[in-house]
């Protein structure tokens, strides 16, 4: 039996026990993957990072787990990952290598050199049309309503798709059945609403073990790219995201998609991160 240290976040908040809480174990040698989805799931966040040698061109390397499964990019705890090594990463800098590639962090530091954010420049996503649109919008109880854009899924790591509601009150009243949401595969329905600079997100992922989500940074960078690709937003213009309102975890994310409809460039998310607890776990 080993010992190891984690450090929990609280993620695209600056506000202790808001925003989307991680788990981060700074070294996690030693850990085989089965046991790291055995601590995934007794901790039972919406994910927890292990933080292991680099391989490549990073810093870091990571692996991301939510309850019942691994991922290959998630954006809020590689955002609180990249916070926590900040304590002892002296670089403004900081490479971490994911199964999606190299993400690179930007990290954003205090008056006394503390790390409290970072902007990370995401992997690109790829879409398509969602090929179970009746299935999920029964799921959401909007079968008469529809959704304001066409819904469709992308790709960064985690599977988005993003259906988009008529004002933020009719976001905010969403029931979903998580019975039918369940028999969805490797997706995580993202709901939306909002214009210009400012929108509202929730997410609901049975099938990644999380009921509702309180912060969804790879969804942030997605719906930035969704949001420009139909003309919303202009490419190139930050916008804010908040999401978590509904659990009493308010969050805000930041993001902005550059390139065109036909070929995106970059996705960039930002947000601060704030640590709120640290332990040892005995595996």
């Amino acid at each position: 039996m080993g010992m190891y240290e984690y450090v929990v976040a609280d993620v695209f908040t600056d506000v202790p026990l808001e925003g989307n809480p991680t788990a981060v174990f700074p070294d996690a040698s030693g850990l085989s993957p089965e046991r790291m989805q055995q601590i995934a799931r007794e901790l039972h966040l919406s994910e927890t990072v292990f933080v292991l040698p680099p391989e490549n061109d990073g810093d870091v390397r990571v692996r991301i787990f939510t309850p019942v499964n691994e991922l290959p990019f998630a954006g809020h705890p590689t955002l609180g990952t990249a916070v926590v090594l900040g304590e002892s990463h002296e670089a403004e800098e900081l490479r971490m290598e994911t199964a999606r590639g190299t993400v690179t962090f930007e990290l954003e530091r205090d008056d006394d050199g503390r790390a409290v954010g970072a902007e990370m420049w995401q992997p690109l996503p790829v879409w398509a049309p969602y090929d179970r649109t009746d299935e999920l919008l029964t799921a959401l109880d909007l079968v008469g309503t529809g959704s304001t854009l066409p819904v469709e899924v992308y790709d960064n790591g985690p599977r988005h798709v993003f259906v988009g509601l008529d004002g933020v009150p009719a976001l905010s009243a969403l029931e979903p059945d998580q019975r039918v949401l369940a028999r969805l595969p490797d997706m995580a329905a993202n709901c939306f609403a909002g214009s210009g600079t400012q929108w509202r997100l929730r997410m609901f992922s049975p099938a990644y073990g999380v009921v509702e989500d309180a912060a969804t940074g790879s969804a942030a960078g997605a719906i930035a790219v969704h949001l420009a690709r139909y003309g919303l937003v202009p490419f190139g213009e930050w916008i804010e995201i908040r999401q978590g309102v509904e659990m009493g975890r308010s969050s805000t994310m930041r993001a902005r998609a550059t390139g065109t409809p036909e070929r995106i460039e970059s996705v960039q998310v930002a947000g601060a991160a704030v640590v709120v607890a640290r332990g040892t776990l005995f595996a």
